[in-house]
């Protein structure tokens, strides 16, 4: 990631499902509090986001939500559209017990890639990325050491 922290550009992704599983409308990032974020980006069939991605969130929200820290996950569909489902974030939301907005974001019509992917440039899944208060992404990438963000955001 760049010293330079660039500004968070706000979610494109259209298709939500809320804490409740219910349909919603699309969420911006001013949805998730005026706290510091962390986005989660899955596919249903990505194994290590069953084996490392979901349990570094799950962390990361017990530690942190109570503490004016917003969560979103959002189901990239950058291939295997027949399994990554819309259908499938209620699934990962209970199974993990994650009471957060999952989005399903699929490539717009023309566009290779999912508009998360693109506007935050990432490169596969499991992906985290961190916005701090001021709206700057602070953190992107496959791995994070949760304990550290969880000490580093306690002290925000």
């Amino acid at each position: 990631m760049s010293m330079l922290k660039p500004q968070a550009p706000d979610l494109r992704v259209q298709k939500w499902i809320g804490a409740d599983g219910e349909s919603t409308g699309p969420l911006k990032l001013s949805d998730l509090g005026s706290g510091p974020k962390i986005l989660f980006a899955f596919q249903h069939w990505c194994r290590g986001c069953h084996v490392h991605g979901f349990p570094t969130l799950q962390r990361l929200h017990s530690a942190l939500s109570l503490r004016g820290v917003g969560f979103a996950v959002i189901q990239t569909v950058f291939e295997g559209a027949d399994e990554n489902t819309f259908e499938k974030l209620r699934v990962n939301q209970l199974e993990y017990a994650l009471p957060v907005a999952f989005g399903h974001d699929e490539p717009l019509a023309g566009a290779t890639l999912p508009t998360f992917m693109e506007d935050y440039r990432t490169r596969g899944t499991p992906w985290f990325s961190i916005i701090d208060a001021g709206g700057r992404i602070v953190f992107s990438d496959f791995h994070l050491d949760a304990d550290k963000i969880v000490k580093d955001l306690e002290l925000v």
